[in-house]
């Protein structure tokens, strides 16, 4: 039986057991890795274990420790309880303000990572506090930073031209951005509409009837009907004061009282530097964000031990595991050829439409546990042979390859999705995961239909 197969059989044998069974997901996929590479592949343990993420582990490893000492210090609740204070009672918009916020740096140049690492734990805390669903702020974290990954600042845009124009091909820098920028806003519309933005816009509504049926029973002279239960959250809309915890499920209920602003202690102040200097290193200076984090949240922990303490327990062992196993193994199917073998059977089909579909297929599933940037390094110029021939356009083919290999950045074994993954909770971490998983699948299968259908086949 031929090594690709037995690799195939493998990686989808690891998630079934992984699934059915509480066993990480990771753990199965390095045994799968040592197996495959000793007994199929003859590959020493050294070798075997080439392809596992230095990179990813530090990022994971830093970036969490760091952040956990925020949270540990208090500093994480002192920054939401700021942005609560601005935003009042409007939890309706919480969700497209973390859209909002997560796209600014891949817009501004950040490669996505980067961006996340930062304010995913920001993001999802604050989606907490309002009572947001998880499910709604982690996706909106995710898709928030892919609507920036094809700005002309972002590495990845650059990527793409450079690899174009070294096979003689001509791309549309703002079609590239625009295109992807509207792909990730319909999915965020979506995400809206599917985890919970609709029970949001209800219950802003009948906040508002509540209010306006106060109003005007004072105006009367008599108290409204039921106006003795649900006062408090009517005066908190009519009088603009905000809460400082998550939602209730019967908004109507009760108001959280605006937070009282607490002085910062001096490591709190010390810590706010730091995490804004990481930031600043990293997507200003273009510096390893990962090594970053890790000294700083290293020298924060030495300075104020006494304010820190089990703060290292806050890296979250479970998902650098997780991702570092399977990320290992799709590294070893890459060594082996699989990737390359079914990418070039693609190619000499001879039929440019659908090589154009099967190239947006094969992107996404391998992007789903790699590197965007470096598979679309790989996928355009197996996508050329068919594209000088003018059957197919340009730009509209890089389009939809594009998308289809960096919205499946939702996956869980992607360094956004993993990074995101890192901020839920340990016990609402496996139902997130395979909240991440499905919808990410539904990216791998849906992305490279549409973007077809979008982008390609007009322009054929």
């Amino acid at each position: 039986m031929s090594i690709h197969v037995i690799g195939v059989v493998a990686l989808v044998l690891v998630f079934i057991v992984g699934t059915v069974r509480p066993v990480n997901i990771g753990a199965l996929a390095l045994v799968a890795t040592f197996l495959v590479g000793t007994l199929v592949a003859g590959e020493s343990p050294d070798e075997v274990l080439a392809g596992f993420p230095p990179d990813l582990f530090v990022l994971l490893v830093g970036v969490t420790y760091l952040f956990g000492l925020a949270a540990v210090n208090g500093t994480l609740e002192w920054l939401i309880d700021r942005a609560i204070g601005l935003l009042g009672d409007r939890p309706v918009l919480v969700p497209w303000l973390i859209f909002i916020f997560s796209a600014v740096p891949t817009t501004a140049g950040a490669l996505g990572p980067a961006g996340v690492a930062m304010l995913a734990p920001l993001c999802m805390r604050l989606g907490e506090r309002y009572g947001i669903d998880r499910r709604m702020s982690a996706l909106m974290v995710m898709h928030g930073s892919c609507l920036g990954n094809f700005s002309p600042l972002n590495g990845l845009a650059i990527i793409v031209r450079q690899t174009a124009d070294s096979n003689g091909l001509q791309v549309s820098a703002a079609q590239l951005f625009f295109g992807n920028a509207a792909y990730n806003i319909g999915l965020a519309v979506m995400i809206y509409l599917c985890f919970g933005g609709r029970d949001l816009l209800r219950r802003r509504r009948e906040q508002s009837t509540g209010a306006a049926a106060l109003v005007g029973a004072g105006a009367a002279g008599r108290p409204a009907d039921g106006a003795s239960a649900t006062s408090g959250t009517i005066k908190s809309e009519v009088t603009g004061t905000g809460p400082t915890g998550a939602t209730v499920d019967a908004p109507t209920e009760t108001s959280l009282i605006a937070p009282e602003r607490a002085r910062l202690r001096f490591d709190q102040v010390v810590t706010l530097i730091v995490i804004v200097a990481v930031a600043v290193g990293a997507l200003v200076f273009d510096l390893e964000i990962g090594f970053l984090a890790l000294i700083a949240a290293a020298l924060l922990h030495a300075t104020f031990p006494s304010r820190f303490q089990l703060a290292d327990k806050r890296i979250v062992w479970t998902v650098v595991l997780l991702i570092c196993g399977v990320v290992t193994f799709v590294g070893a199917l890459q060594r082996y050829g699989t990737i390359d073998l079914v990418g070039g059977g693609i190619a000499s089909l001879g039929t440019p439409l659908l090589i154009a579909y099967l190239l947006c297929l094969v992107g996404a599933f391998t992007s789903a546990f790699g590197s965007s940037a470096g598979l679309l390094g790989v996928l355009i110029p197996l996508a050329v042979p068919f594209l000088v021939q003018g059957e197919v356009g340009v730009t509209g083919m890089i389009i939809a390859l594009s998308i289809s290999a960096t919205v499946v950045d939702s996956t869980p074994f992607s360094s956004v999705g993993a990074l995101t993954l890192a901020t839920v909770p340990e016990e609402e971490r496996r139902p997130m995961f395979r909240t991440m998983l499905g919808w990410g699948a539904a990216m791998v299968v849906t992305a490279p239909v549409i973007t077809w259908l979008l982008f390609v086949l007009p322009t054929s």
